[in-house]
């Protein structure tokens, strides 16, 4: 079959079957990903990307609204260095179209050349030996060999040579690469593009594959590397729509934030990429930009420590409701998934795109008061997913499933990794905030003293029961906005000056522990009830945690260890998602009662 020229539909199945190629040899991708951070998550961005455009982009009656259809799609799914480069490339191909409708080879290099300079400008600093530049070889060599070709087929064939031959040679032009002994993952993810894009234009034949099965791997070709440290922690993505948006103006305001910046799209949609350890930052900066339609901040020294540095055999995972510092989770190495906060008609990430410092003083201001969203179940899929391919066993524990519908998203995930030979257990923490925090940190202690998975799940499941919360409410008002209480309830609160002690109950539902009318009163509540639990059955480990009010926090530890005689194991501020309920100045102490017979 001779194919002289491309109209829609040969273009969209091209891109279609490119699209594919890529995604089944996602795996390859990962394990050979060094530049830009060796996070091994090329392949799974650049399959990200892909699927986008095999789900969203269309087939049209035009050349121009096909492709369209399609830049746009790319855009919208782009993720990571190297897909939001290939996105970019694309819409820089769409806004080469020749303007016949039918394109020749002629108007084919015309459209790819055209596109490079958009490619490289998306860039703030780009680097020769990646994906641009095989780009730019594989599009100088259609300009080549356009007037010599007899069809696409063979145009197509010639220049993938020339692409491999340029991929190839990619370690010579970076450093990293040559030291790992591998060729550049995105590079090599776009060279799979055009493998996929010619073999179609070759056969004419699409097959929809719905399991994209993996290519098998010789990992031996690939021989282990050393893996740099990483600087900028997050990697950091938005999506953002708007009037007039100026491409150059964002990547000059952002450019200080950190590193691997990336502004792609035109002045309607722009998709953002940065490698930063100041995710809040850049959002803050970004919502005065237009509106923000999509975020992520992926914790890459995470996903590194996954890949090359696990400490245990066992992952542990908890969500963002769960309140432990920081430096825990990191010392540990425990998996955090930032649940949804709906804050100023825009979805950020709880503790990574959003943080207390920022939150607590906008509550008061905020016109529509903010709502938290359970997590979309591809992202927990995928979230999971990448974990389970670095372990073989995974215990999550998550907020009380009474509260949230998170239990259910994990479980529903958790499912499809049993069936692939994973061993992973959902527990349902019955508590939130510190309370479940305590319950990751005692999971945490039972895997790295080497207890069994199945020791650990039945612990930590028991010990449920002997975890509690304890938290001062000093006003009403944030409960009332946050629909918690009716405000009749509210009102008939303030006009009593009531200040609870709310607790949870055996199953994780919110309850009121003790009334009192003094913000004095309702500490020595708490204080009282502490006491009673301790008497009898001593009090092990606990925490405090404050909504934006140190001060009080100090005062409950002062109290605190007076009477238990030790010291609390952290002071933090609360997940933004529970302060907006509890409310500034709120304060609430934690703790476990660890029997003998359940260790």
């Amino acid at each position: 079959m001779s194919i002289q020229y491309l109209d829609s539909e040969k273009l969209y199945y091209s891109f279609l079957s490119g699209a594919q190629e890529v995604i089944r040899n996602k795996r390859i991708l990962n394990e050979i990903n060094v530049f830009p951070v060796s996070d091994g998550d090329t392949g799974s961005n650049l399959a990200h990307t892909m699927h986008s455009i095999l789900q969203e982009a269309q087939m049209k009656p035009t050349v121009k609204d096909t492709m369209n259809s399609i830049a746009d799609a790319a855009l919208t799914g782009a993720r990571g260095n190297s897909g939001i480069i290939m996105a970019q490339y694309i819409n820089g191909i769409f806004m080469s179209l020749p303007k016949e409708e039918s394109i020749t080879m002629s108007g084919f290099s015309e459209m790819v050349n055209g596109a490079v300079p958009h490619a490289y400008h998306a860039i703030a600093n780009p680097v020769e030996g990646t994906i641009i530049t095989v780009i730019k070889d594989w599009a100088s060599a259609i300009h080549r060999y356009k007037d010599h070709a007899k069809d696409f087929h063979e145009l197509l064939s010639s220049s993938v040579n020339d692409a491999m031959t340029s991929l190839k040679h990619t370690p010579e032009k970076l450093k990293v690469l040559e030291d790992a002994k591998v060729v550049d993952s995105g590079a090599k993810g776009f060279v799979y593009f055009l493998e996929g894009f010619a073999s179609f234009l070759s056969t004419g034949l699409f097959k929809s594959d719905q399991n994209l099965s993996q290519e098998t791997i010789d990992f031996t070709e690939y021989p282990g590397h050393d893996h740099d440290e990483i600087h900028e922690r997050y990697c950091t993505e938005a999506l953002i729509s708007g009037e007039n948006l100026d491409l150059d103006a964002l990547r000059e305001e952002l450019s200080f934030l950190g590193d691997s910046l990336i502004v792609a799209g035109n002045p309607n949609k722009v998709k953002i990429h940065i490698h930063t350890n100041s995710p809040v930052d850049f959002f803050q900066k970004l919502k005065t930009k237009g509106t923000i339609l999509q975020q992520k901040a992926d914790d890459m020294i995470r996903q590194n420590e996954a890949a090359y540095k696990r400490k245990y055999p066992i992952a542990l995972v908890t969500d963002s409701i769960a309140d432990l510092p920081l430096s825990y989770l990191d010392e540990e190495q425990v998996h955090m998934l930032p649940l949804n906060l709906v804050f100023e008609g825009t979805t950020y990430l709880d503790k990574v795109t959003m943080t207390p410092d920022v939150f607590y003083p906008l509550l008061d201001g905020a016109t529509e008061y903010p709502k938290s969203a359970q997590p979309n179940p591809k992202t927990v899929e995928a979230f999971l997913g990448s974990i389970a391919a670095h372990y073989d066993e995974i215990l999550v524990i998550t907020v009380a499933k009474v509260q949230s519908g998170t239990h259910n998203v994990f479980e529903k995930a958790a499912e499809k990794l049993k069936k692939e030979g994973k061993k992973i257990y959902v527990v349902d923490s019955k508590q939130n905030s510190a309370a479940e925090g305590l319950l990751v940190m005692k999971a945490s202690e039972l895997i790295k003293e080497g207890k069994p998975f199945e020791k650990i799940v039945e612990t930590i499941e028991a010990l449920r029961d002997q975890t509690k919360i304890l938290v001062s409410v000093n006003t009403l008002k944030y409960m009332v906005r946050s629909g918690r209480l009716s405000k009749v309830t509210g009102f008939a609160g303030k006009m009593m000056n009531l200040k609870p002690v709310v607790s949870l109950d055996a199953e994780g539902k919110g309850s009121i522990a003790a009334k009192a009318f003094s913000e004095k009163a309702n500490t020595q509540k708490i204080i009282d009830i502490m006491k009673n639990d301790h008497k009898e059955s001593a009090i092990t480990r606990y925490s405090i945690v404050h909504a934006n009010d140190e001060k009080r926090a100090l005062a409950m530890k002062a109290k605190c260890q007076e009477y238990l005689g030790f010291e609390p194991l952290y002071i933090m501020n609360i997940s933004t998602i529970v302060g907006m309920s509890a409310g500034v100045g709120s304060v609430a102490l934690s703790y476990m009662r660890e029997k003998g017979d359940l260790l």
